[in-house]
């Protein structure tokens, strides 16, 4: 079992990795703080920890990956976090994501659509003491049974936007996802403006592990 122990060099290479993030136009104290006190080694295969503080993704098992700093600090800030926020998260992976969202004061409900994935996290958000409302299942549709939600967030590529996930969004709430094809999407940030009104915003260069599910790659 990895021992979950967290040193001066953790510590110090995570300072480097929100500078990192900051030179990158990351603007957020908020989140920036998130992840300077979340050890992200916590998460990483034994075999890949010394990797764990370069600004890359790394394989989790089952296929998927845990996101980028970069990403999961863009995402975030886009999210707009308030304390209190209830969150759905589409794709739980490792947790990284679920638990940034955690520090930063949302309620978090999130889904794995990997029974395999869906239980080694479970125990070990347990292990960590961090409470998330877990669900294993096809996130595609969102989570219908606790909307409406604050803020929803995806984190794998869909090749278009879930109609569910914008119906189950609060007015003035943001959706966050990653659209485009199986290789390269864009950053889609919807904010919901009434029962019928959104407005959409785009930022191109991002590349997630597909998003499947009845709604997202077959």
């Amino acid at each position: 079992m990895l021992k979950l122990e967290d040193t001066y060099l953790h510590k110090g290479k995570r300072r480097a990795l929100v500078a990192e993030l900051r030179a990158k136009g990351i603007k957020s104290e908020r989140v920036l703080e998130a992840i300077n006190n979340l050890p992200r080694h916590f998460f990483f295969d034994s075999a890949l920890i010394s990797h764990a503080y370069e600004d890359k993704a790394f394989p989790i098992g089952e296929g998927q990956t845990i996101s980028q700093p970069y990403t999961v600090a863009f995402q975030t800030e886009l999210l707009n976090i308030k304390p209190g926020d209830k969150v759905l998260e589409i794709g739980t992976g490792s947790g990284y994501q679920g638990t940034i969202l955690h520090l930063l004061g949302a309620e978090v409900f999130t889904i794995e659509y990997q029974k395999k994935l869906f239980d080694g996290t479970q125990r070990f958000l347990k292990r960590l003491g961090i409470e998330l409302h877990l669900f294993y299942g096809d996130g595609t549709g969102g989570l219908p049974q606790h909307a409406p939600y604050d803020k929803i967030i995806v984190t794998a590529g869909a090749p278009v936007v879930p109609e569910a996930l914008i119906q189950q969004l609060k007015v003035g709430g943001i959706l966050v996802i990653p659209v485009g094809d199986r290789k390269r999407q864009a950053m889609v940030k919807i904010t919901k403006k009434s029962g019928k009104e959104t407005v959409r915003e785009e930022f191109e260069g991002f590349a997630f592990v597909p998003l499947l599910g009845k709604y997202g790659w077959k």
